[in-house]
């Protein structure tokens, strides 16, 4: 294996590889299959399954078998066996998806390396329902979208489809995703309207034979704005019947059609506690609508009002007192941290507090808190630190915010396309390391490319040695992010009206108070953090008895959550021996130092990696660096004001002045990134 490594690192030297430009993503083994492929039934999923096998396959015979066997009672409908069997392996399924699934991880094994002779192979999903939630709008705008346009092009929907359309469900087959709300939660009445829903059923038909069933976000006051009603109350008869009247159009354009995602009373939109009416009392009426056709209401507990002093609070306070009145169809979906996907936040107490009803997890692949599509940032670590809080047999799903646009690398940054493909994995099997996952990427997404990746301990310089950084450098951006933006459990201290950049000094007249940035760091002299315990809010009370003391006592609290739980000293002393503000310090200057890293690790993959992709990482690198100094500067000079102290010598010195900093205003909105030549003009 060394002799052939160096082979291939001299063949690299004098053949630079070819450009690429990402649209493939992780599907990007060749497609000059040589293997026979036979399957005992035919249909569209079938079909697909097979020809994915006959352009991809380079192996021993493969026989796909729509059967029911021994093992169908454990794996299901989307479950599958796949064996080696002499010269031949053979995948078996109960269901049409499952043979789907298994040709895809066949493809996987192959282009990962992975020993295919003798393989005695069971997988089924953890889930039945593996969602992403598309924030996208009519107007093709994206909210928290960072990679171009939406991919639904409703303008020219019905008529015409993009041949991205099936690329889309393609590449969500492959890692087992199987459904997709297409547009946002801050939903139009008008998807529901006529002429959108034949929009919508073109969609759903090209989604179909990837084993994809569409979903759509509702307006609750569609019976209103849409039908013409005096009111959208869940019990009043006509607003039932407008529901009925229009679900029942639904499924018969979509007979397949999956259900309804909600956003209720929350950031106003509408909701039935308008009308003095509960959350499951709205979420029932449509449950009730949705279930002679098996259809499903995904209820969102993404709620906050000023009724309690303490934001992360609110999802806990109006949900757990409605534990058990929700119907068996309706599934409370909520974000896994309890205040909004900062980079760092304690799991939502409100897991685990509803043991009557059935809840869902809502991760956030779009990075709308850590950098856009500007900056590195793996996030299966962030999500597996979740699922060490939550139990995943505790859940019944899993919904992702999509990361997904027009751009041709798809998601805006090559490495977002991890993102993607980690919360797919992770959908179908949330005990995977995050190790493992990173693994499988790189080696498909660089797999055409001369980094040659092996399974060699050797240490030695070489593509060897490099692929380890490369995963190491995936493995390890997440916590660089956090150290560079909000350490310690602080959060939500970014820019007004986009979340891009530090602000921690935000104040705009007239706002409310749990959309400033103080609301939630608390800066004074005295010290610095939100007291969320018995002597403050008293949040942590919402947490099990053992978490409780944990977090209640500044002693035993973690530092990565001290700031989300205490108001701390400034002088506090910290884990490491050192003062809360040093510890601050070093904690920012950390983060900094490691995306230089990242740099340094990703320009040794020059040679090895094709031109095109190469410099737009690069390119992306070098925008995280200044932000990370910007964040870095920002937040020490903006504290320090409070502490008193003075940043301690070892730390590499601000290279702004504060006043400057503070004149930074960012000219985007929540549904772009900035480029590069806006943030070098920001000073």
């Amino acid at each position: 294996m060394k002799k052939l490594t160096i082979l291939l690192l001299a063949i690299c030297f004098l053949h630079p590889a070819l450009a690429e430009d990402g649209s493939r993503l992780w599907l990007r083994h060749s497609l000059d299959g040589s293997a026979a492929v036979t399957c005992n039934k035919q249909s569209p999923i079938l079909d697909i399954a097979s020809a994915e096998l006959q352009k991809g396959w380079k192996g021993v015979p493969v026989a796909l078998n729509l059967q029911r066997s021994k093992d169908s009672r454990v794996l299901g409908e989307e479950g599958y066996a796949i064996r080696t069997d002499g010269q031949k392996i053979t995948i078996t399924s109960a269901g049409e998806r499952g043979l789907l699934y298994g040709a895809f991880h066949l493809l996987r094994l192959q282009d990962t390396g992975a020993d295919l002779s003798r393989l005695d192979i069971k997988e089924h999903p953890a889930y039945d329902l593996r969602i992403l939630n598309h924030w996208d709008n009519l107007d093709r705008s994206v909210e928290r979208g960072y990679a171009g346009q939406s991919l639904w092009d409703w303008e020219s929907l019905p008529a015409t489809l993009s041949p991205r359309y099936a690329d889309y469900a393609r590449a969500n087959a492959s890692i087992g995703i199987n459904g997709t709300v297409v547009n946002n939660v801050n939903a139009s009445s008008q998807i529901l309207s006529d002429e959108y829903l034949q929009k919508v059923r073109a969609l759903a038909n090209v989604f179909r034979p990837y084993g994809i069933r569409t979903y759509l976000s509702i307006n609750f006051a569609s019976p209103m704005q849409l039908g013409g009603l005096p009111t959208a109350d869940p019990l009043d008869k006509d607003v039932i019947a407008w529901w009925k009247k229009r679900i029942k159009e639904i499924y018969r354009l979509i007979p397949d059609f999956g259900g309804f995602l909600v956003k209720a009373n929350s950031e106003g939109q509408p909701g039935p506690c308008d009308f003095d009416r509960t959350h499951a009392e709205g979420a029932n009426m449509l449950a009730d609508a949705l279930k002679p056709y098996k259809g499903i209401v995904m209820w969102r507990a993404f709620v906050y009002s000023p009724t309690d002093a303490d934001r992360a609070k609110q999802a806990y306070l109006e949900f757990q007192p409605l534990d058990g009145q929700f119907r068996d169809n309706v599934i409370v979906q909520i974000k896994n941290g309890p205040v909004d996907f900062q980079p760092r936040e304690p799991y939502s107490p409100l897991f685990g507090a509803m043991p009557k009803t059935a809840q869902m997890v809502e991760f956030q692949i779009t990075q709308e808190y850590l950098g856009f599509s500007n900056h590195l940032a793996f996030l299966a670590p962030m999500w597996k630190e979740f699922f060490g809080f939550v139990p995943p047999a505790s859940l019944k799903a899993m919904a992702g915010v999509a990361n997904i646009g027009t751009d041709t690398n798809w998601c805006g940054h090559h490495f977002a396309q991890a993102n993607w493909y980690a919360f797919g994995r992770l959908a179908w099997n949330p005990t995977l390391s995050s190790e493992g996952i990173a693994d499988e990427w790189l080696k498909q997404t660089f797999n055409n490319a001369e980094l040659q990746m092996t399974d060699s301990e050797e240490t030695a310089s070489g593509p060897e040695a490099l692929y380890s950084d490369l995963k190491q450098m995936m493995l390890d951006s997440r916590e660089a992010v956090v150290d560079y933006m909000m350490p310690l459990g602080l959060h939500h201290i970014f820019a007004w009206g986009h979340h891009y950049g530090p602000e921690p000094w935000c104040d705009v007249p007239g706002a409310r108070p749990d959309w400033m940035p103080s609301y939630y760091h608390k800066a004074d002299k005295a010290g610095i953090g939100f007291d969320r315990t018995h002597t403050g809010s008293n949040g942590t009370a919402q947490y099990p008895d053992a978490l409780c003391r944990l977090y209640d006592d500044i002693a035993t609290c973690p530092d990565a959550y001290l700031l989300w739980f205490h108001h701390a000293p400034w002088q506090h002393r910290m884990h490491t021996g050192r003062t809360l503000w040093d510890e601050l310090c070093y904690r920012y200057d950390h983060g900094v130092q490691q995306v230089r890293e990242f740099q340094k690790i990703w320009d040794k993959a020059e040679p090895y990696i094709d031109r095109e992709r190469f410099q737009a990482v690069q390119s992306r690198l070098k925008i995280q660096a200044r932000d990370a100094v910007w964040w870095k500067d920002a937040c020490l000079l903006y504290f320090r004001e409070f502490s008193g102290m003075p940043i301690p010598a070892d730390i590499e010195r601000p290279i702004h002045e504060l006043d400057d900093l503070k004149q930074v205003k960012l000219p985007i909105h929540n549904h772009e990134r900035p480029s590069a030549k806006m943030l070098n003009e920001r000073r």
